[in-house]
């Protein structure tokens, strides 16, 4: 098992069947360097383009269609002293005579200090003055090539990942991708120093991250959707689409699958545990297609085991 050290010079701004960045094992780890959102690295110099520039693609040895690509976050951390936000909220996110009164939508710059673990508006209106928040950091993009040659925009998500905006990306937690494509062809990037559940102002505090990621392989594991477990323990599935009913209806579909297919229930006892111990979380209803996250609490009935 190797450490990889990834600082690239190019950057995506889909998620396809790039050529690989970086070749390596199942076991591997891989730190990381990503830019935020708009593209800006460490030093705050321009190096890639809105929205979302991803680092990658990392190749997996081994990884085949039919497998699942499994992604560790040992740790997230902020790579610059300074973030930023967009405001106002979406115009989606509210009624409509309040979305017409909306100002006109412009950026916030925030202090991210690691010494306090504390971020702060720089220069807030005068109800905020004393505001400072506990960094959060979580991945805003991730994900791995879909299939059939496609290239989705980092502006959205679907079956392979992308552009979800889960708080739940944090370090700690272990995600299974459905791999699609020789290799898998990892993306990550748009890192947040923290954020509110759903994006509703479309960003959260935006900074450029190194990641520490440690990646495996699940052979013969075909699922359908983003699926893991959260730094607490709880089981997770993922659905991105719209409208948010649809998005739910995927989470949902996954974890019941999950629960007959590896946690020893049948459909009448998978129904009667979910139907009385599901949380459901809203990552983005910000983008194109919404996510919706389906989860089950360690303890609440089931198989402790993640997988088989």
């Amino acid at each position: 098992m190797t450490t990889h050290r990834f600082d690239p010079d190019v950057f995506h701004n889909t998620l396809g069947q790039h050529p690989p960045a970086l070749r390596i094992a199942s076991g591997d780890t891989v730190v990381m360097h990503t830019l935020d959102a708009l593209g800006a690295d460490r030093s705050g110099a321009q190096r890639g383009q809105r929205p979302n520039p991803q680092s990658g693609p990392i190749w997996i040895d081994g990884a085949e269609p039919g497998d699942a690509l499994e992604v560790h976050i040992v740790r997230l951390t902020p790579s610059r002293r300074t973030g930023w936000t967009g405001y106002p909220l979406a115009p989606n996110v509210v009624d409509p005579a309040d979305a017409a009164r909306l100002p006109a939508r412009t950026t916030a710059e925030w202090a991210i200090d690691l010494e306090t673990g504390a971020v702060r508006p720089l220069d807030p209106p005068p109800a905020l003055r004393d505001l400072t928040l506990p960094i959060e950091p979580m991945i805003g993009c991730l994900g791995v090539a879909p299939a059939g040659g496609e290239a989705i925009s980092t502006a959205t998500s679907a079956r392979h990942g992308g552009n979800m905006d889960w708080r739940g990306f944090r370090p700690g937690a272990t995600v299974w991708f459905p791999v699609a494509v020789p290799g898998a062809l990892f993306f990550a990037g748009d890192g947040h120093a923290r954020q509110g559940d759903g994006e509703i102002g479309g960003t959260g505090v935006e900074v450029s991250m190194e990641m520490e990621l440690r990646f495996g392989l699940r052979k013969a594991w075909p699922i359908r959707w983003p699926r893991g477990i959260t730094s607490d323990g709880a089981l997770f599935t993922v659905g991105n689409a719209r409208p948010l009913d649809q998005a739910l209806q995927h989470a949902t579909s996954e974890m019941l699958g999950w629960l007959q297919t590896d946690h020893g229930h049948d459909l009448v006892s998978a129904s009667l545990l979910m139907s009385q111990t599901v949380r459901y979380d809203i990552g983005n209803v910000y983008n194109p297609a919404y996510t919706v996250v389906c989860r089950m609490e360690a303890g609440g009935g089931r198989r402790e085991a993640g997988g088989r």
